[in-house]
């Protein structure tokens, strides 16, 4: 499948036998919204509510830890997911989250997914339908291997990088909590960055409706940015979730060797041991 659709595809292919739609929205406290009360009231016709917020490990303070295999399979399945299943993600939310779900399902071995270009937002304005009621859907027969490692970096990872420059970082937060001018108010950690991280907002890789710009814009992006797509790169942010959106735009241009830090800030932050820098040039 492709990497991303048009609301057009979605609403032509909707009633597809093997398509399964997945609604992907997680919102920051802050914003004060219940995604699973939104996704009741008004859902993509047939889509089921993936309920991202519980898709980590329960035995981590940290919010971005990877789940294991285990619980990964298991909430497929309850969703009626199946082995050989199109999936097409989704969501609503500001932090456009399909593409964490994306990172998710992709990490646990599953091929066979694409991220709806401006979600449910863009969905919302053309006027397409929306519906409330849904139907549990038969117990799905999936199968999950373990976690692909390769693509994860832990602290201990971003620790060794910071001598070896072996790996670009590449960071998606906003440019003020990177340079450390504001205080990380989203985590509760003062402002600041990994030593030699670049910053790269990810909402400068949309369009104000939420689709991605075109692979010209995005390789711009990240050249500006001073990443090389063409070498390493580990993408971070707060918690791992729009870190998930500067690695789906990687892998859009193109780039081939791609791994997220998916403790980020809310783990490096908060370990008054790690090297932390402030200001815009790093």
């Amino acid at each position: 499948m492709e990497m991303r659709v048009s609301t057009e595809w979605l609403a032509q292919n909707l009633h597809e036998d093997d398509l399964v739609v997945l609604d992907a929205s997680l919102h920051l406290p802050s914003a004060e919204r219940d995604a699973a009360a939104e996704f009741a009231a008004a859902h993509i016709p047939g889509a089921r509510f993936l309920n991202l917020a519980k898709l980590h490990d329960p035995a981590s303070s940290m919010p971005g830890k990877i789940p294991d295999a285990s619980s990964f399979e298991m909430r497929l399945s309850e969703l009626g997911v199946g082995n050989g299943a199109r999936i097409v993600l989704y969501d609503d939310s500001a932090l456009r989250t399909a593409c964490r779900a994306w990172f998710l399902l992709q990490l646990f071995g599953i091929e066979r997914l694409t991220v709806l270009d401006g979600g449910l937002g863009k969905w919302r304005k053309e006027g397409r339908l929306l519906i409330e009621a849904h139907d549990r859907p038969a117990r799905g027969d999936i199968s999950c291997g373990d976690p692909n490692r390769a693509a994860l970096r832990t602290k201990a990872d971003m620790l060794g990088n910071i001598a070896s420059g072996t790996e670009q970082v590449v960071d998606a937060r906003d440019a003020e909590r990177f340079a450390g001018t504001v205080e990380d108010h989203v985590h509760g950690l003062p402002g600041g960055h990994i030593p030699n991280a670049c910053s790269l907002p990810f909402p400068q890789l949309l369009h104000e409706d939420g689709t991605f710009r075109p692979s010209g814009e995005l390789r711009a992006a990240f050249e500006a940015a001073g990443i090389d797509i063409t070498q390493p790169v580990v993408t971070t942010c707060g918690s791992g979730v729009t870190a998930s959106v500067l690695a789906f735009a990687l892998q859009l241009i193109g780039a081939s060797d791609v791994a997220l830090y998916d403790g980020s800030w809310a783990e490096w932050g908060a370990d008054p041991d790690t090297p932390k820098m402030k200001g815009v040039a790093s």
